[in-house]
C-alpha cells in the first residue's frame, strides 16, 4: 500500500472518530464538545493516549483486571477520557460515570460508523 493511501486511511479514521465524539457528546448531557475542531483534537488525543499511556495502565493493573474478568479495562478507558477532558479546552466531562458511559457509547458509535463506511 502506498504512503498516500495509508495517510488517507488514517485521516478517514480520525474524521470518523471525531464524528463519533460529536454524536456521543450530543447524546450525553454530561459531556460537551465545543465544535468539530475540538472533536478532531479529542479523537487524535484519545488515539495518542491509547497508544502510549493505556498500555502502561493495563500492564500495571493486570492483577485487578484478571480478578474483575476484564471489567477494569472499562475503568481504564474512562480514565483516558477524563485525562483528555482535563487537557483539552472545549471538551468537558461531568465525572467518572459520564466518562465511563461516554467511553462505552463512543466505542459503539465508532464501530457502527467504521462498519458503515467499509472499514476493517
Amino acid at each position: 500500500m502506498s504512503k498516500s493511501k495509508e495517510a488517507m486511511g488514517i485521516l478517514v479514521q480520525l474524521i470518523v472518530a471525531a464524528l463519533a465524539v460529536v454524536i456521543t457528546a450530543f447524546l450525553l448531557p454530561g459531556v460537551s464538545v465545543d465544535g468539530y475542531l475540538t472533536a478532531i483534537v479529542v479523537a487524535a488525543f484519545l488515539s495518542l493516549l491509547n497508544i502510549t499511556i493505556k498500555p502502561i495502565f493495563i500492564l500495571l493493573t493486570i492483577p485487578i483486571t484478571v480478578m474483575t474478568l476484564g471489567l477494569f479495562l472499562l475503568v481504564i478507558n474512562a480514565l483516558m477520557i477524563l485525562i483528555a477532558a482535563e487537557i483539552i479546552p472545549g471538551f468537558a466531562v461531568a465525572g467518572f460515570w459520564w466518562a465511563l458511559l461516554f467511553s462505552f457509547i463512543l466505542s459503539l458509535i465508532n464501530s457502527l460508523l467504521g462498519v458503515s463506511l467499509g472499514g476493517k
